[in-house]
């Protein structure tokens, strides 16, 4: 993975292999002395563009200074962008930006670099570039917090403009009494919620999906988090109205501000979860959940069906659950021995539970939970005995994700994401370790058991497990669908996914999405090549071209 690249053919071809790009996010990786996984952490510095940032820090030397021309069929598209925003810093055509602003630090897709990148600080902006995009036909590719893992940013083939967002970070109004927030689509989830915080407003978003997650970038994927066994997903009534910009640069508010609205078509769904190929989101107004009390428990299973079925049975009669969560004796396994834990966990199949109300609450709920996961033959559950406690167990859960990726050194890891009804989550999990088995591949587990939806982490060393890797991945997703359930409970679809979806919605549901699409974005501008499938689907071998980004040096605790 780290052979010689040349960058010169690097930026000059309009397809850039995902092999290529492999080894300069390689060759990065070794000059910078971190993951790019790591870097991302640095959103917290208060720069405006921060994981983009990031990933131009481990960008080799000679890709941050080349300098190649503009193709012909944008260098009028370039003027134009600068006689409309003189200021040097709006637009670039940098390089090292161009790639930045086309990658994700989280994701194991890599892509080409964009042609031009525009740092917008407004919806007038974003209404200004779409105009540009319009008059000479060329492709909008939309970035704000580039956490996200499916390939939503790559540019496509024939090159784009970057709208990046993540200078529209400004949180508009609290309004306390609704119970509400208008911010702007550059806003991390995270920020808003410590904001919330430091004024001694008692309420939260609670969608949580990854640290530096934006508002906009969530809304575009539909995404959701530990807190969707309680709180529901992006694509529940957390979302009360977005502003977008349309393809035709028509800016269009999707509701008024109101809990509740039966005026016609619900409009702000139509965006959730579009990943920016109907329009580009700007602001947004959230419903806010009280704050309560909480605390976590743990318990460990012989296997995952028994754990699985105790987490339905506390489900279907009505628990106080704030959060459920399931990881496999492998992944405590990679707890136990990356060392940040002050406990020695049983390595076995382990659920986390955190419990929210009132004392009283907590205390009938545990009672409550101990006594039903006893019946299918839980061993050492432990309540918390103290906020401090319940953290140190929480961070635990957080560290998993760190612990499989340093598990095997030198390794690198392809996060999965599927989704089934709760009763067939053993059955996918089974299957997936049987693959995992068979083809000789390590791969921690973990996932959000309330809802159905896990993660495999997918350990490889080489290009010969990485053709393993892409085989399970593909099976997985298969089985999944076969169950009833998704190739994505969380992750968004982007370029990696989108030729299941034939298989998995049918092709009269596909059709009806092209139909939407093909109508507010004729000239397909917006983000080509995410979301909407090929017509007739490649075979699983040809079914996108992935590359990697996680590896293994051990990053912030503190990161979900």
């Amino acid at each position: 993975m780290t052979e010689t690249v040349d960058v010169h053919q690097l930026y000059t071809t309009t397809t850039v292999t995902a092999k290529s790009f492999g080894s300069a996010v390689a060759v990065a990786v070794i000059a910078g002395g971190a993951s790019l996984f790591a870097l991302a952490r640095s959103r917290d510095t208060g720069s405006p563009n921060p994981t983009a940032n990031a990933i131009v820090e481990a960008v080799p030397t000679a890709l941050q200074t080349g300098s190649e021309p503009i193709p012909n069929d944008f260098s009028k598209v370039l003027e134009d962008l600068q006689a409309e925003f003189p200021e040097s810093s709006i637009v670039s055509t940098d390089p090292s930006e161009l790639y930045a602003y086309a990658q994700s630090a989280y994701s194991q897709f890599v892509g080409s670099p964009h042609t031009i990148v525009v740092h917008v600080r407004s919806t007038e902006d974003v209404v200004k570039v779409v105009k540009i995009s319009n008059k000479y036909l060329v492709p909008i590719v939309p970035y704000s917090g580039g956490t996200s893992l499916e390939g939503n940013l790559s540019a496509p083939p024939s090159g784009s403009i970057c709208v990046d967002l993540s200078a529209l970070d400004k949180i508009i109004a609290i309004n306390e009494s609704d119970a509400d927030v208008v911010c702007q689509a550059g806003v991390t989830w995270n920020d808003l919620n410590e904001t919330l915080k430091e004024k001694g407003i008692p309420l939260f978003f609670p969608l949580d999906p990854g640290r530096g997650a934006t508002i906009g970038g969530m809304i575009s994927t539909g995404c959701s988090g530990t807190n969707a066994v309680r709180y529901g997903t992006a694509r529940g009534e957390w979302i009360l109205n977005i502003t977008v910009v349309l393809p035709s640069g028509e800016v269009i508010k999707t509701r008024q501000r109101a809990r509740k609205s039966s005026a016609g078509f619900d409009l702000t769904k139509l965006f959730i979860g579009a990943e920016g190929t109907l329009g580009i989101i700007t602001e947004a107004t959230l419903r806010l959940a009280p704050v309560l009390p909480s605390t976590v428990a743990v318990a460990q299973f012989s296997d995952i069906r028994h754990a699985t079925n105790a987490v339905c049975d506390i489900l279907n009669h009505g628990a106080a659950l704030q959060c459920v969560e399931i990881i496999d004796e492998l992944t405590i396994k990679a707890l136990n021995q990356y060392g940040t834990s002050a406990r020695k966990w049983p390595e076995k199949v382990t659920l986390f539970f955190k419990f929210q109300g009132s004392d009283n609450v907590i205390q009938e709920t545990s009672r409550y939970v101990e006594s039903v996961i006893t019946k299918h033959g839980a061993t050492d559950y432990q309540l918390a005995s103290n906020e401090q406690e319940s953290e140190d167990i929480w961070q635990d859960r957080r560290n998993a994700l760190f612990a499989c990726l340093a598990y095997r050194p030198g390794c690198q890891g392809w996060m999965t994401d599927v989704c089934v009804p709760v009763s067939r989550l053993p059955d996918l999990i089974s299957a997936a370790k049987q693959d995992f088995e068979e083809l000789g591949l390590v791969a921690p587990i973990a996932g959000h058991v309330g809802d159905g939806n896990f993660h495999a982490l997918v350990l490889y060393a080489d290009d010969a497990e990485l053709a393993l890797v892409r085989e399970a991945v593909s099976r997985i997703n298969r089985k999944a669908i076969q169950l009833e359930g998704t190739c994505t409970g969380e992750h968004g679809v982007g370029a990696g996914k989108r030729n299941y979806l034939l298989t998995e919605l049918g092709e009269g549901t596909v059709a009806l999405m092209r139909t939407i699409k093909q109508t507010l974005d004729p000239h397909n501008l917006f983000n080509p090549g995410k979301l909407y499938p090929d017509v007739s689907p490649p075979s699983d071998t040809n079914v996108s071209t992935e590359g990697h980004a996680i590896s293994n040096t051990k990053p912030d605790s503190n990161k979900p």
